[in-house]
């Protein structure tokens, strides 16, 4: 697999807002459409030695492989998308090892409707039992695939059926709304669904404003003209408990600052003031600050992480157990202070006027819906402080606006129904959660992406929003998963444009559907994974599972299903037949589900994820891998290279389950930035288990069985995970997949005193002989390099003793003083050390009469490719000038340095070995084309400064 490919595109992808069906509802941990494309169609197409008759060799199936790789890499990118082309270059490739494996030939490759309707019909389906976000059946839905999935939580249920269900049953059809249906467009995909969720959803926010416009008044500027305020800031406050100030509620603000872009700095001054409420009053202030004092407008009235606050009026403490105290009394409230406007210059703040004050100052509307329990779970904090309804999460302008939409939703989905049925659509009364395909089922999925607005809409709008300082923007309530006590918090104005209002929750829905083409039908059920029935039969299984404790998601989703199911309980009455959502059977070790015993969680989870994956094992293609995504934490490694409980315990159950784990493919899909472009070493963030059924014929193995096999099978299997340009940092992870393919072979391994091998320690004998075989390799290398790696594991890049380095070359039978040895080593005054690959000559080339160090090839080529005017392209330049040998070498060394950085703590040493080693498979391509023209001369390079370096 091309797996830095693969994550490069999954952590661009994160950044991407426009058209994501991540944009159409929040759901946590959603893995990367990029990944999920790319792991269904290496799990659908057959790798090239499956057909030796066809591809003669192993260049031959080197060659093809490649190719396929390619096909990857391109299908990857976001653009791919909406990329015909590239998607029917994909679906020809499964076509053509579904063909083959039946015995036949696939259709033509440039008759996509043909390959199309192969698939439908011959293709596997593919079924994600814990769908979530809906990432895995989408894409499945895209490479023309029968899709499936199913979850637990109602949720993503309704998600993955807004995405997989209902846009393929209304797709290619004229809007119904009177406006756009005169109009003579090329309504593809599900754009007459976008063009109708724009004109009803502008006519909800058109009619709200008519209905709660007077609780937004505008801000009159400098200019005397009025602008939106687009954001409110509001402190919670509580009783001092200084009597001197006769019991005035006092701001606990978390940071006073508004802006901390330079040159626009902006911030809260408290001024007291006898006159105002409380005594005090706020003002904002732009200018100058130096950092200390921009550091303490920062603090706001906190006194220290995990503390409590100062009183802003006397200077006192404010103790978090008097704050905690009050909020359980319900005394605790808000007060605003400072609103915010958008103008051509930027932001602009001011402090609230009476007006303002007066229009939030509204008594909370009731609604039954909101009046249910928030459970004090897994990163669930807010009930410590009172608020322990879901009502209590939003002030009472928030409770008024966010009703009101939601009533409009109802009065919406009559006029689509009329309208609906004045156009096309078939006069079919059924619903559609009954399977309609008429005027009222249109209704109904219209109210359904209306509804993902309103809940956009409350996601922005609820006492949890914070203010980015940097970007001036509002935070959602969900940075993290989690619902931790947010101080002061943000507000926006639903009758906006901007984040946080109805419309720019309208708008993300209408990109998404957009960006939907034409698919084939799938469909998504609510089913509890371990006891899954699965209704299609031999199925392709590919899942995102819950990983322990990770995400509280029953007890976090009931912020969205409180007003989904107040806007949907009659649209799609089983999903929404609970108060709340599900939680006794959810897959996750949730301690406050089980007295507190966290023990007794795990046991659950871990029960029940192996009945999941029982169930998965019967209903799965007996020829077909399945694939598991693992949400690795880089905290579950521990010093010594063995794996934690939590890891080790997944990969058992998988074990149990009846699978042999035949390969982990590590990905990167949650880091902020390229691990290239950053120098980060960090581990992957995903981890893909490719596993198989074991033949029911497997037999017990011992110990000694397992380590000779591990020993004769694993250096093979770790040169061709080198070759396709795994890097160091993914070595370890990835090596676990041909070590543990030969330990699930057998039913058991029994140790010496016959106990069976724990996977916990199956995992570190893998690593054992990995480093074992690392080692062996350094008798490749030449003795130059073989004294260089001794030096470098004592001393890294710093001096150390003369005599020692003498010691050392006699060992390999040099002297410190040989001319080869020179060109990478130096000894003066009693000192010695490795040369710095950037002092190391800068106009260099291979001498082919007298062969140079390995150790001197790899050093020159992570200068070509890290130099100012360096890169692949140069680094590839000087590797068409080695020998192939001394490239391999190169390759091999790349590794074994890392992996000695990596245990010695050198982060910055390791970086420059693990993008070589990353990159290697890039430039070795490049460099053979290369030598299919002629050479170019070696130029110099320019080098990083000091600083730099």
């Amino acid at each position: 697999m091309p797996l830095e490919a693969i994550s490069a595109a999954s952590e661009k992808e994160k950044n991407i807002r426009q058209g994501h069906p991540s944009t159409l509802h929040l759901w946590w941990a959603r893995r990367p459409l990029a990944a999920c494309r790319a792991v269904l169609f290496a799990q659908l197409v057959d790798d090239p030695s499956a057909w030796p008759e066809r591809f003669r060799g192993e260049e031959a199936q080197a060659a093809e492989r490649a190719r396929l790789h390619g096909i990857i890499e391109r299908m990857v990118k976001w653009e791919a998308t909406t990329d015909e082309g590239i998607l029917g270059e994909a679906r020809w490739e499964i076509a053509r090892s579904v063909a083959w494996g039946l015995g036949e030939e696939p259709p033509a490759s440039d008759k996509p409707r043909e390959v199309l309707a192969y698939l439908r019909e011959k293709g596997p389906p593919v079924y994600d039992p814990f769908c979530g976000g809906g990432s895995i059946p989408l894409e499945a839905q895209r490479l023309g695939l029968r899709a499936y999935g199913s979850d637990l939580n109602p949720i993503p249920v309704l998600i993955t059926k807004s995405l997989l269900e209902i846009p393929p049953r209304f797709g290619g059809r004229s809007p119904v709304n009177p406006v756009d249906r005169k109009q003579m467009g090329d309504w593809r995909g599900a754009s007459g669904l976008a063009a109708d969720l724009r004109h009803y959803g502008g006519w909800m926010r058109d009619e709200a404003e008519r209905r709660i416009g007077h609780l937004y008044p505008k801000v009159r500027l400098a200019d005397g003209s009025e602008a939106n305020v687009f954001a409110y800031f509001w402190a919670r406050t509580a009783v001092s408990p200084d009597p001197s100030v006769k019991g005035a509620h006092v701001s606990l603000v978390s940071s006073f600052m508004l802006s901390r872009k330079k040159g626009k700095k902006a911030w809260v001054e408290v001024v007291r003031d006898s006159d105002a409420h409380d005594g005090y009053r706020f003002e904002i202030e732009t200018g100058r600050l130096t950092s200390e004092e921009e550091e303490k407008k920062h603090q706001g009235t906190k006194a220290g992480k995990g503390q409590g606050f100062t009183c802003a009026l006397t200077g006192i403490p404010v103790p978090l157990a008097h704050i905690r105290e009050l909020g359980k009394q319900k005394q605790l409230r808000e007060r605003l202070m400072a609103v915010a406007v958008k103008s051509g210059t930027g932001k602009i703040y001011f402090a609230p006027t009476y007006e303002q004050e007066k229009a939030a100052a509204l008594e909370k509307p009731q609604v039954p819906e909101l009046k249910v329990e928030i459970p004090l779970g897994l990163g669930v904090r807010v009930p410590n402080y009172g608020m322990t309804q879901w009502h209590d999460l939003f002030t009472a302008r928030q409770l008024t606006a966010l009703q009101t939409f939601s009533d409009l939703i109802g009065e919406a989905r009559k006029k689509i129904l009329q309208d609906a049925l004045a156009s096309s659509l078939p006069e079919d009364f059924r619903p559609l959660a009954e399977g309609g395909e008429g005027a009222a089922a249109y209704a109904d999925a219209m109210a359904i992406y209306l509804s993902f607005a309103l809940d956009k809409m409350a996601v922005r709008n609820s006492n949890g929003c914070i203010w980015d300082k940097e970007g001036e923007k509002i935070g959602n309530a969900f940075p993290r998963p989690a619902l931790p006590m947010v101080w002061d918090f943000t507000e926006a104005n639903p009758l906006s444009k901007s984040t946080g209002s109805f419309a720019n929750g309208l708008e993300s829905g209408a990109r998404v559907l957009e960006m939907l083409g034409d698919a084939t039908a799938g469909e998504c059920h609510q089913a509890d994974a371990p006891h899954n029935n699965y209704p299609v039969r031999p199925t392709c299984i590919a899942t995102d599972p819950p990983y322990y404790d990770n995400i509280g998601y029953a007890d976090l989703s009931d912020f969205f299903y409180v007003w989904l199911r107040r806007s949907l309980r009659e649209v799609w009455p089983s999903l929404f037949r609970r108060v709340v959502t599900p939680k006794e059977k959810e897959l996750i070790a949730a301690p406050h589900r089980h007295d507190k015993d966290r023990k007794v969680a795990e046991k659950f989870f871990m029960d029940g994820m192996g009945d999941a994956l029982k169930a998965m094992r019967e209903a799965v293609v007996e020829d077909m891998p399945v694939t598991i995504f693992y949400a690795f934490k880089q905290t579950e490694v521990a010093q010594e290279g063995i794996t934690s409980a939590g890891w080790a315990s997944f990969l058992q159950a998988i074990i149990n389950a009846g699978f042999v784990i035949d390969g982990t493919w590590p990905m990167r899909t949650e880091m902020g930035g390229r691990m290239r472009a950053t120098g980060s070493n960090a581990l992957a963030s995903s981890v893909v288990l490719v596993c198989v059924k074991r033949p029911e014929n497997a037999r017990e193995g011992t110990r000694q069985e397992f380590r000779s096999r591990l020993k004769a099978e694993m250096p093979a299997a770790l040169q061709k995970i080198k070759e396709a340009g795994v890097g160091p940092v993914d070595m370890t992870q990835s090596a676990l997949g041909p070590g543990m393919g030969i330990f699930s072979t057998y039913t058991k391994v029994l140790e010496l005193d016959d106990s069976e091998m724990s996977v916990r320690d199956a995992i570190a004998l893998i690593n054992q002989i990995r480093e074992e075989i690392l080692g062996e390799e350094d008798a490749l290398y030449d003795a130059y390099t073989r004294f260089c790696i001794d030096w470098f594991q004592i001393f890294g890049m710093e001096e150390g003793p003369a005599g020692d380095a003498i010691n050392k070359a006699q060992g390999y039978n040099l002297s410190i003083d040989d001319g080869m040895l020179a060109g990478v080593f130096s000894a003066k005054k009693g000192k010695a050390r490795l040369i710095s690959r950037w002092d190391m000559p800068r106009e260099w080339q291979p001498d082919a009469q007298r062969p140079p160090p390995h150790w001197e090839c790899l050093q020159h080529l992570i200068v070509a490719l890290e130099a100012l005017d360096g890169g692949t392209t140069a680094a590839a330049e000087l590797l068409a000038q080695m020998d192939s040998e001394a490239g391999e070498a190169a390759r091999r060394l790349a590794h074994r340095l890392y992996d000695i950085c990596e245990k010695k703590g050198w982060a910055q040493e390791a970086r420059s070995y693990n993008i070589l080693g990353s990159e290697f498979f890039h430039m070795e391509t490049r460099a053979g084309e290369i030598l299919r023209r002629p050479p170019l001369k070696q130029t110099g390079l320019e080098l990083p400064d000091a600083a730099e370096r």
